[in-house]
């Protein structure tokens, strides 16, 4: 999608749900963003690695990659869908939701939208807090399992948990640096 030189800057929080303490991060991008390049802002922003399907839901309606060979599984096309059309105003709040196995449910949420900025033309993080969770670990309800084990070094599961994760994992670890270094790798 090419951008429009009159597009407004959209300030962004996106906070994982149903964990505690908050993982987020605040980010700002281009309101002329399909929501398919806001899916790999939020994917670079967030630390996942975009191995799963995704999808969005903006007003009861969701939008996502439509798979050709799953016709039950129904969405509107989100490359079709910008930003500034799925919230037009600030305060607008919608969901993205990232494996769909897992169930990792984003709230994102318009704080501003700001004048258009010629000079404005990638995505940034402003902050954040927290370590995404890692991969495949079972969602909310698995991810405080595995905080468990790797917390305490009687668990049975302590040794196995720490291997998988690879060696280490530091749940309260967020590199601002780090974000807007994997931001600037998109294209």
């Amino acid at each position: 999608m090419k951008n429009s030189p009159a597009a407004p800057i959209y300030q962004l929080k996106v906070t994982l749900a149903e964990v505690g303490p908050p993982v987020w991060r605040r980010i700002r991008v281009r309101g002329d963003l399909s929501l398919e390049r806001l899916h790999a802002v939020v994917q670079r922003a967030m630390g996942w690695h975009d191995s799963h399907l995704h999808e969005w839901t903006v007003e009861g309606r969701r939008y996502g990659q439509p798979e050709t060979d799953e016709p039950e599984y129904e969405v509107d096309d989100e490359r079709k869908v910008t930003l500034r059309e799925a919230a037009p105003a600030a305060r607008s709040r919608f969901e993205y939701l990232y494996d769909l196995g897992d169930s990792w449910t984003h709230e994102v949420v318009v704080e501003k939208i700001e004048p258009p900025d010629p000079q404005f033309r990638s995505a940034e993080c402003l902050g954040g807090e927290r370590a995404c969770p890692p991969e495949d670990c079972g969602g909310p309800p698995g991810y405080e399992e595995f905080l468990a084990a790797i917390r305490d070094p009687r668990h049975p599961e302590h040794k196995d948990q720490l291997a998988w994760a690879g060696g280490k994992f530091d749940p309260e670890a967020f590199d601002l640096t780090a974000v807007n270094r994997r931001l600037r790798t998109l294209k």
